[in-house]
């Protein structure tokens, strides 16, 4: 199977399925010397763990990772670091039935007909259970971009039809949604309950927030940086839309309400007076915070009725069983903060190249 490696110079390779010995990630091309440990790594995972609350699935995983290479003496080496998460409370039985038929939602259908053959237990590298890499290799992006003085703050934005009216950046880590708003997350409570009674589930969207980050970040054809972004949010799984900035709206919008001014600030920087790009002109950073959005659709594993097709192309009526998580979003906010964080490391990194002068700063006499 192609396609389980991302980046260009900081670069990962996700391996395991749901049901396997374990889940991991090779991250190649981190910089030696990044004051990193277990602990760093942890935080991350233990934000998208299961079994956290009502509204994730109930399997009971520890999530702890084990860091087996790149690191020495609480620093990394400049090798490859590889990371991995093993898997201790997988029931393969309660997926022996859907080996037969294909699932509403779910990627059954598509594997059969491209490999012929697929791990039907819990979706193989389609579960959410492949996020393990790309979150353990995200908190240490996310370190470098601290370093850097660059910070994302990411959250829901919505669950169902509830969308947040206030912004209040503590509320974000006293909820089980991760909403920033706490009436909101109240009233989104309430909605998933009845998602539950009626044995459904619900989509929302996720909103990122990046701060710091410099101008000119990305390029201005093939690479740009809101494609990447994209493209990076657009590989999880479930995300069916991603927006950046004003995002659909724009389509409503007219040149002059949708330009966003140039000013000076105090200091004598070239500054935006709005911020309808979200933080990207000509898929390079403008400096402006940078705002993206990424909706997911409803979980496809519910308990209600369905309808669908056996192998034998036989319609037949199922009901999913197993452990599923009611809503993806909360458990989703962490997912995508590290895809994030992964692409704008890569782009600082490739960017170091775009200057005779930044290769004489390394490079140079002196």
């Amino acid at each position: 199977m192609a396609g389980s490696t991302y980046g260009t110079i900081f670069k990962i390779t996700t391996w395991g399925e749901s049901h396997g010995k374990g889940l991991g990630v090779v991250v190649d091309g981190c910089p030696a010397g990044l004051p990193l440990d277990r602990s760093d790594i942890q935080n991350f995972l233990d934000r998208r763990k299961p079994g956290q609350h009502r509204y994730s699935t109930q399997r009971k995983e520890g999530d702890r990772v084990e860091i087996l290479s790149g690191l020495f003496e609480g620093r990394t080496t400049g090798t490859p670091i590889s990371m991995m998460v093993r898997n201790t409370d997988q029931r393969s039985e309660d997926y022996s039935k859907i080996s037969s038929y294909y699932r509403p939602g779910h990627a059954d259908y598509t594997y059969d007909e491209k490999y012929g053959f697929r791990d039907y237990r819990g979706g193989g590298r389609s579960s959410g259970r492949e996020t393990i890499g790309r979150v353990a290799a995200g908190a240490i992006a996310s370190k470098l971009l601290e370093e850097l003085g660059i910070t994302i703050t990411t959250y829901a934005r919505s669950i169902g039809p509830v969308t947040m009216e206030t912004f209040d950046r503590e509320e974000i880590s006293n909820n089980e949604l991760c909403m920033p708003d706490a009436q909101a997350a109240a009233k989104a409570q309430q909605y998933l309950e009845d998602c539950l009674a009626a044995h459904d589930s619900s989509g929302g969207c996720v909103e990122c927030i990046v701060h710091g980050m410099p101008v000119g970040v990305g390029d201005p054809v093939f690479e740009k940086l809101d494609a990447n972004l994209a493209k990076a949010l657009m590989s999880i799984g479930a995300v069916k839309a991603v927006e950046i900035g004003d995002g659909i709206s724009v389509a409503a919008a007219t040149g002059l309400g949708n330009n966003d001014g140039f000013t000076i600030d105090e200091q004598g920087h070239i500054i935006k007076t709005s911020n309808h790009a979200g933080g990207i002109l000509g898929g390079m950073s403008d400096g402006s915070d940078i705002i993206l959005r990424a909706s997911f659709k409803p979980t496809p594993s519910i308990y209600a009725p369905q309808k669908t097709v056996n192998q034998d192309h036989e319609p037949i009526d199922i009901n999913i069983k197993g452990r599923h998580d009611p809503i993806i979003v909360p458990r989703a906010v962490v997912v995508v903060e590290s895809m994030t964080a992964l692409t704008l490391i890569d782009a600082l990194m490739t960017g170091m190249s775009s200057r005779l002068s930044n290769l004489k700063t390394i490079w140079g006499k002196h």
